[in-house]
């Protein structure tokens, strides 16, 4: 087994499953794992079949390459880790969706309303 990357997945869910708050029995309930096994997948000591490995990623709403500890290159994270991004609340993330519509003219509006707003 690959230690480094036995860890890397046990701490990833660990953190997925605590942001959820989601203990490990149901989250080994959620993946059909029982309690005994997720704890040890959780503290590195076993990696994951490939469909636990999907099932994992999809209930703890986590990317493979996160869970993994890949970057979008794929290439593997060493030594630091980047924070933990917040979600962006409903309203900034409709307003993202609506921007990303607009032509060049009227993006520019927008950002001069919003750096009026801003201040």
């Amino acid at each position: 087994m690959n230690e480094e990357l036995g860890i890397t997945i046990g701490t990833e869910a660990r953190a997925a499953r605590q942001h959820l708050g989601l203990t490990q029995a149901e989250v080994a309930e959620r993946v059909e794992l029982v309690h005994p096994v997720y704890n040890r997948l959780e503290r590195g000591k076993m990696l994951p079949s490939v469909p636990t490995l999907y099932r994992l990623c999809r209930e703890l709403r986590v990317s493979p390459e996160k869970l993994m500890g890949l970057t979008a290159t794929g290439d593997v994270r060493k030594g630091s880790k980047s924070p933990p991004k917040e979600e962006a609340p409903p309203e900034l993330r409709r307003l993202l969706h609506l921007a990303r519509k607009l032509d060049a003219e009227k993006l520019d509006a927008l950002l001069h309303v919003a750096s009026a707003l801003a201040r």
